[in-house]
C-alpha cells in the first residue's frame, strides 16, 4: 500500500507541474484545428521537388496526431497528389511533436529540449522525405478509389478520433468553428490522449519512486549505450508524444543524458511495430527502410548534438529539468491539475462509450 501511494504521489507531483501547460497546448490544438483547412494542407503538399517536403515537415510539427493516427492521414495525402517524400515527411514530423507536447516539454523538462524537439523533428522529416524521393521514384500501387485504412486495424490506440479530418471542412460561422475547435481539443483529443498520458504519468512515477540514480549511472552511463537502448525501446513501442514526455523527464532526473532522452522522444512517438506493414503496403519496402533509418540516424545525431549544447552552455540537465513548470503558484497548479483530470476522465468515458 505504501508503494502504491508513493507512486501515485510522485505521479501527482508531475501532473501538477504539467497540467496548466498541457491545457494551454490543447487549447492551441483546438485553434489550429479550425484555422488550417485540410484541403489547403493537401494542396500545399502536392507537386514535386523539395518545397512540398519542407511544407509537409512544417505542417506536421504543431498538429497533435499519434504515430497510428497519422498513417491514414499520410496515405490520404498521398492519394490526393502529395509525393511519397512529402507524405513521409508529414508522417514523421507530426507524431514526433505537437503543440500540446511542446508545451508539456517546456513544463516537465526545459527550454533547450523544448526547442530541440521540434527542430529535430523537422530535419528528420525533411531528410527522410528528400531521401525517399531520391531513392524510390516508383509511384505507389494505390488508387484514389482504394479506401484509406481505419487505424483500428493496426493501431495501438484503437480509436477513430485521431483519424478524423484534421480540420473542419464545411463553411461555418466563427462561433460554430470555435465550438467545434474546443470540442475537438477538450473532448475528442483529450479523450484520445487521456489513457496514454495517464500511463506516462504512472510510468514516470514508478521510475521516480523505484529507480535509483546509481542504477542509471551504472547501466546507462555510457552515452552510446544509453542511446542504443532508447532506440531499441522506442522504435517498436507505441507511445504518443505527450505520454513519452513525463517518462523522459523522469529518466533525466535519474541521470540519463539528455541526448538519449531525445532519442526516445523522437523514436517512440514516430514509430510503432504495428504500423510497419501498412507503410510497406502503401509506400513500399524501400520507403519503410528509409523511414526507419532516417528516424534512427537523425535521433542519434541530434541526441549527440544536444549533449554538446548542454556541455557548451555548462548546464547540468538534472539541475534545470522541470523548473519551468514550477513558476505558477501551488493553488493554480493544483486547480489546473483537477480540471485536467476531470476533462480527461470525461473524454475517456465518452470515447469508451462511443
Amino acid at each position: 500500500m505504501n508503494i502504491l501511494l508513493g507512486i501515485l504521489m510522485e505521479s501527482w507531483k508531475i501532473l501538477q507541474e504539467s497540467a496548466i501547460y498541457l491545457l494551454f497546448g490543447f487549447l492551441m490544438a483546438g485553434i489550429l484545428y479550425i484555422l488550417v483547412p485540410a484541403e489547403k494542407v493537401a494542396k500545399y503538399l502536392g507537386g514535386k521537388g523539395i518545397k512540398p517536403i519542407i511544407r509537409a515537415a512544417l505542417f506536421g510539427i504543431p498538429i497533435p496526431l499519434c504515430s497510428c493516427g497519422v498513417l491514414p492521414a499520410g496515405i490520404s495525402l498521398r492519394k490526393q497528389g502529395a509525393s511519397k517524400g512529402a507524405a513521409m515527411a508529414f508522417m514523421i514530423s507530426t507524431p514526433e511533436t505537437g503543440i500540446d507536447s511542446i508545451a508539456l516539454t517546456y513544463a516537465l523538462i526545459d527550454p533547450i529540449m523544448t526547442l530541440f524537439r521540434p527542430i529535430s523533428a523537422f530535419f528528420t522529416a525533411l531528410g527522410a522525405g528528400i531521401m525517399n524521393n531520391w531513392l524510390d521514384k516508383e509511384e505507389p500501387s494505390v488508387t484514389v478509389n482504394e479506401s484509406t485504412p481505419s487505424n483500428n486495424n493496426y493501431c495501438a490506440c484503437h480509436s477513430d478520433s485521431n483519424c478524423a479530418p484534421l480540420v473542419p471542412q464545411a463553411r461555418m460561422g466563427i462561433l460554430k468553428k470555435l465550438s467545434l475547435g474546443l470540442r475537438y481539443a477538450f473532448i475528442d483529443l483529450m479523450g484520445e490522449t487521456a489513457k496514454w498520458f495517464i500511463l506516462g504519468l504512472l510510468i514516470a512515477g514508478m521510475i521516480t519512486y523505484f529507480v535509483p540514480t546509481s542504477w542509471v549511472d551504472k547501466y546507462l552511463g555510457n552515452t552510446f549505450l544509453s542511446m542504443l537502448v532508447m532506440l531499441l525501446i522506442g522504435i517498436p513501442l507505441y507511445v504518443c508524444a505527450s505520454c513519452s514526455t513525463p517518462i523522459t523527464a523522469a529518466l533525466i532526473l535519474k541521470g540519463i543524458n539528455p541526448g538519449a532522452a531525445l532519442v526516445f522522444l523522437l523514436t517512440g512517438p514516430a514509430t510503432n511495430a504495428a504500423a510497419f506493414p501498412l507503410i510497406t503496403r502503401y509506400f513500399g519496402t524501400k520507403s519503410l527502410i528509409v523511414y526507419l533509418l532516417s528516424i534512427a540516424g537523425c535521433a542519434v545525431f541530434f541526441g549527440l548534438l544536444l549533449n554538446q549544447v548542454y556541455f557548451w552552455l555548462g548546464l547540468e540537465p538534472q539541475a534545470i529539468v522541470g523548473k519551468a513548470g514550477a513558476i505558477f503558484p501551488p493553488t493554480i497548479s493544483f486547480s489546473a491539475a483537477i480540471l485536467l483530470v476531470v476533462l480527461m476522465v470525461y473524454g475517456w468515458i465518452r470515447e469508451v462509450n462511443q
